[in-house]
């Protein structure tokens, strides 16, 4: 399944040459994938609750294409892979035409107690619903 959040670049945001900042980029990236948990019915508040957290092990991103201040951009977000341990996400952002401006393959792994950790069958059986196949 594919979850798309939608998003302004602002100022702020930008570099001395009217693009996003490589570096918030990945801010882009966790912000989508913590709206899609919310979708998924997993919100990080409640997996902190539960003394589970999602530290990230890997990100790859490529730099396809320089997006200026005032773009809307739309972010997809799908899990590529998951087990008990980790998950992979594949991310893209597209401008409104369709444009293919970024993409980011993010690994995070599931931490409970500052170490690594097996979630729950059911936690898992809840996310695997959500992978796109």
């Amino acid at each position: 399944m594919v979850f798309e959040y939608r998003r302004k670049i602002f100022g702020y945001e930008c570099d001395i040459y009217g693009h996003l900042n490589n570096a918030v980029y990945q801010h882009l990236y966790e912000e989508a994938r913590s709206d899609a948990l919310d979708k998924m019915g997993l919100p990080l508040n409640v997996l902190n609750n539960q003394g589970i957290q999602i530290f990230l092990k890997k990100i790859e991103i490529d730099y396809i294409k320089g997006i200026p201040m005032g773009a809307e951009i739309l972010i997809s977000s799908r899990i590529k892979e998951l087990n008990r341990v980790k998950s992979i996400w594949l991310q893209e952002i597209h401008d409104l035409k369709g444009t293919l401006m970024s993409m980011g393959i993010i690994t995070g792994v599931f931490v409970k107690e500052g170490k690594p950790y097996r979630i729950e069958a059911s936690m898992e059986n809840q996310l695997e619903r959500f992978i796109d196949k």
